[in-house]
């Protein structure tokens, strides 16, 4: 029989000047998505994705060392202007965001804060009598 050739398929560079960086970092992980203006995904990241285990991954470090791996894979398309969505209460949310503020060669436009807030949603179960 004759082998099989294997084709790999090749990683296109892109060439984009602004992006969007959204961060949402809940209780138990952080992940990061870097996109361009239009929301189509350029890079992504995670604690998990980066082998932080169990309750580490929520650990700010977790958070800062996923947005750094995000970033510097986003770089190598040409990033250099990004805005920062940042979603959840995690513990990892203010370490993530002076991250992407300290990469060397991108600048930092805005920030928004886009965590849901309930507006008196459902009612709530009823009083425990213990």
């Amino acid at each position: 029989m004759a082998k099989r050739k294997v084709t790999r398929k090749k990683i296109v560079r892109k060439n984009i000047a602004d992006g969007i960086v959204h961060i949402a970092a809940s209780f138990n992980n952080t992940m990061v998505t870097v996109t361009d203006n239009a929301g189509n995904a350029i890079a992504w990241s995670s604690a998990g994705n980066l082998g932080f285990k169990g309750s580490k991954k929520s650990t700010p470090f977790a958070a800062q060392a996923a947005v750094e791996d995000a970033m510097n894979k986003a770089m190598e398309h040409g990033i250099k202007n990004v805005g920062i969505k940042i979603q959840g209460p995690g513990s990892g949310r203010d370490t993530a965001v002076k991250a992407v503020g300290s990469m060397d060669g991108v600048r930092v436009t805005w920030l928004k804060d886009v965590t849901p807030l309930a507006h008196n949603g459902c009612r709530p179960p009823k009083r425990r009598r213990v």
